[in-house]
């Protein structure tokens, strides 16, 4: 798989991730823990080297299991981890004080089974301590060799440039696909004139741009997808036009000698959005995995970008992103 750099800070990784996540938290009951790591160790055969975890997966057990799958090859990978909840419970309120950072680099190194953290995230913007702070924090823990790299999720533009200013930073996370496009208005112009990657998690609108999910589809209640607006029964019939384009062009294309798919189109298209961009799509099936990374390897040309562009453009997505409670924990 070919490689792209994160903005200007010199980190290497492979033009797809691995968000792991769902295979501890979120998306219904836990993956059975051996075949979690055989597919994070497939997923390192095909070329990934970029893995993205935090302490609120599971808590906790997201990063142990990550640092058990990654320990064989820990060099020859990139690991992403986040801090800024409460105890790690994302449940639970911001806390992203200094004392807590460090807590939390000294339990997380040992949970990934590692020395360092090569990209560490704040996870989600805490209003009650200064980003500088934060920042202050973080480039103390990059000076004593714990870190080597700053990251935020979720956050706005302002936060963005005084973060920066006080320890560069070298990678946005935030949700960022056909069907959520708020980034472009302010977030990626703000990260390319700073020389930012970005990291997009959901690129495949979590789940929904598969193609796999229709209204009757029915979720674990575990599942948080369950009070998501956009995932209501009428949103999710309302919103099958998106992956009706997606499909369109992916009859058209094809990788590996195969027929594309809608997930494929929808990872291509972030690809060729910026070349400092790396999706971490995420999924607890192998032959999903083998699907995703096909992605990758599909180039669209500017016709087939002006077609979707154009198409998208008469598509008006139903439902919010987030219930209110969690899109008041978007930065600003």
């Amino acid at each position: 798989m070919e490689k792209r750099q994160l903005g200007n800070s010199g980190l290497e990784v492979s033009a797809l991730g691995l968000g792991c996540m769902g295979l501890s938290f979120g998306y219904g009951p836990a993956a059975d823990k051996t075949a979690a790591i055989a597919l994070i160790r497939v997923a390192f055969d095909k070329g990934v080297t970029f893995f993205d975890t935090a302490e609120a997966y599971g808590p906790f057990t997201n990063e142990e299991l990550l640092g058990e799958a990654l320990e064989p090859f820990r060099d020859q990978v990139v690991i992403a981890t986040k801090f800024g909840f409460e105890g790690g419970d994302s449940k639970a309120g911001l806390d992203s004080k200094p004392e807590t950072i460090k807590a939390f680099v000294e339990a997380s190194l040992k949970r990934l089974r590692t020395d360092r953290i090569d990209l560490l995230y704040q996870h989600r913007v805490d209003p009650n301590v200064p980003i500088e702070d934060v920042a202050g924090t973080v480039k103390d823990l990059i000076q004593s060799g714990k870190v080597k790299h700053f990251g935020l999720s979720e956050a706005g533009a302002q936060t963005i440039r005084r973060a920066h200013a006080e320890q560069p930073v070298a990678a946005l996370q935030s949700e960022y696909s056909l069907w959520w496009r708020q980034p472009e208005k302010e977030i990626i112009p703000t990260l390319e004139e700073l020389g930012i990657g970005f990291v997009p998690f959901s690129p495949l609108g979590k789940g929904f741009l598969t193609g796999k999910i229709d209204e009757n589809t029915t979720f674990d209640k575990s599942d948080f997808r369950n009070v998501v607006p956009r995932f209501t029964a009428e949103a999710r019939k309302g919103n099958q036009v998106m992956v009706e384009l997606l499909n369109r062009i992916a009859e058209q294309k094809g990788a590996t000698g195969m027929p594309a798919t809608p997930a494929q189109i929808a990872l291509a298209w972030l690809l060729a959005q910026k070349p400092w961009i790396v999706p971490i799509p995420g999924t607890t099936k192998l032959h999903r995995l083998e699907e995703n990374l096909g992605g990758a390897a599909i180039e669209l040309s500017a016709e087939d970008l002006r077609e979707i562009e154009e198409a998208a453009a008469e598509i008006t997505v139903q439902g919010e992103r987030y219930p209110e409670a969690l899109q008041k924990r978007v930065g600003n």
